[in-house]
C-alpha cells in the first residue's frame, strides 16, 4: 500500500511556536503520519509518524477558541479554526492512530518472541491463505442455500401445476357427463416431494468479517465512530454501543463505490423520498475490499484514486477470454476451409455439386457459429 496517498486534509490554522503566530494552511492525513503545509509559502511545517504521538485532545487556546492539540515527543502541537468542525478531525485522526498503534505493537511482540525466518514467513502465507478459504466457503455455503431455496421453490411451482391440470381436466368434461375422465385416464405418475432440509440461513448466518469504522451520514458535520460488520446476506452498520444503524441486504444495495483504499460509501436508492448513503473510512478497509469486490462484483464501483485494486484482478479472465476465442476461431477456421477429399479426377466430376452444396451448408453453420 502506497503510504504517500492521502486520506483526508482539512483547512486550519498552526501556532508556529518560532514566530509566536498562527499560520493558515492545510492539515493531511497518510496512512502512516500527519502533515501540515503553509498556504502562502507551501513549506512543509509539521510532518511526523502516527507511531510517535503520544496523545491526541481536544482544548482551548486563550481560554475561547477550540483547538486541538497532537503531542509528538515532548513536542505540542496547536491546530485551530478547523474545519467542518474539530469533532471530524479528532474522531478520524484517533481512529488512525490507535490502528498505527495497534499494528506496531503486534509487529514488536512477534518480532522480540522469535526470529523471523523463512518457515515463519511461509506459515503465514499459509495462515492468510486459510482465512481467505474460509471467507470463501461461507460465501459459497451462502450461495448453495440460495439454490435449495430455488429447487424448493420450483418444486412447490410444479406441484401447483399438477393441481391445476388436474382441474383443467376436469373442466374439459361436459357438466351433463356422469362419468369422471379418472376412468379412462391414467393417473399422473407422483413424484416424491424432496424435504426441506435446509434450515433457515438467518439462524445460521456468521459473520465474515467486522471492523472499526468512522461513518458519516449525509454531511460530513454528522461523522461518528462505530463498526461494519460484514455478513453473507449484506452488511451491517453499527455505533460504539453496537446498536445497529442500519443494515443493508444484498439486494438492497445499489452501489459501492470505492473513493480511496480507505473509504467507501454505500448507496441504496428511493423513488419520492432520498436515498439511503453512508460513508465509511477504516484503517482496515483494504481487508475489506476484496471481499466487496466478490459479494457485489456488479455493483462496486473504483473511483480514480482506488483504481489499484483493479489491477490484478482483470488480467487472468482476459486471458481467459482471449484462449476461449482462438479457439472458436480455429474451430470456424475448420468448418470454413474444409480437407480436400482424397482420389482422382474421376470422382470429381460425379461429386461436385454435392461438395458444393456441402460447402454452402458449412459457411452457413459458420455464421451460427461467428454468431454464438
Amino acid at each position: 500500500m502506497n503510504e504517500d496517498i492521502r486520506i483526508h486534509s482539512w483547512p486550519c490554522s498552526y501556532y508556529l511556536d518560532t514566530n509566536k503566530q498562527w499560520v493558515s494552511g492545510k492539515l493531511s492525513l497518510t496512512p502512516v503520519a500527519i502533515k501540515f503545509t503553509a498556504d502562502k509559502t507551501g513549506e512543509l511545517l509539521v510532518n511526523f509518524h502516527l507511531s510517535s504521538i503520544s496523545e491526541i485532545k481536544k482544548e482551548s487556546s486563550n481560554l475561547i477558541f477550540s483547538s486541538l492539540t497532537v503531542l509528538e515527543r515532548n513536542t505540542k502541537h496547536w491546530f485551530s479554526s478547523l474545519q467542518p468542525n474539530r469533532n471530524v478531525v479528532f474522531n478520524i485522526l484517533e481512529h488512525f492512530w490507535r490502528e498505527q498503534l495497534l499494528s506496531n505493537q503486534s509487529a514488536g511482540a512477534e518480532a522480540a518472541a522469535l526470529q523471523s525466518t523463512k518457515g515463519k514467513e511461509l506459515t503465514g502465507l499459509l495462515t492468510g491463505s486459510q482465512k481467505r478459504l474460509e471467507d470463501t466457503a461461507k460465501v459459497l455455503h451462502y450461495q448453495g442455500e440460495q439454490f435449495d431455496n430455488i429447487m424448493r421453490g420450483l418444486n412447490k411451482i410444479e406441484g401447483d401445476m399438477d393441481v391445476a391440470d388436474r382441474l383443467l381436466t376436469e373442466l374439459e368434461s361436459p357438466s351433463w357427463w356422469p362419468f369422471s375422465s379418472k376412468l379412462w385416464k391414467a393417473p399422473l405418475e407422483t413424484k416424491p416431494k424432496e424435504t426441506a432440509t435446509v434450515s433457515d440461513s438467518k439462524n445460521q448466518e456468521g459473520i465474515i468479517i467486522r471492523i472499526p469504522v468512522i461513518i458519516t451520514h449525509r454531511t460530513d458535520s454528522n461523522v461518528k465512530p462505530g463498526k461494519l460488520t460484514l455478513f453473507a446476506s449484506g452488511l451491517e452498520i453499527s455505533d460504539c454501543n453496537s446498536q445497529v444503524i442500519h443494515r443493508f441486504e444484498s439486494k438492497d444495495v445499489d452501489d459501492i463505490r470505492v473513493h480511496t483504499p480507505y473509504e467507501i460509501s454505500v448507496r441504496q436508492r428511493f423513488i419520492g423520498k432520498p436515498d439511503t448513503s453512508y460513508r465509511l473510512l477504516s484503517a482496515k478497509m483494504p481487508d475489506v475490499i476484496p471481499i466487496l469486490e466478490m459479494q457485489f462484483s456488479k455493483k462496486i464501483q473504483f473511483l480514480e484514486d482506488a483504481l489499484g485494486f483493479l489491477g490484478a484482478t482483470k488480467s487472468p479472465q482476459v486471458d481467459l477470454g482471449t484462449s476461449i476465442w482462438q479457439a472458436a476461431t480455429g474451430l470456424v477456421g475448420g468448418v470454413l476451409q474444409p480437407s480436400s477429399p482424397v482420389g482422382g479426377k474421376e470422382g470429381m466430376d460425379n461429386d461436385q455439386v454435392q461438395l458444393q452444396k456441402q460447402e454452402k451448408i458449412s459457411q452457413e453453420e459458420a455464421k451460427e457459429l461467428k454468431q454464438v
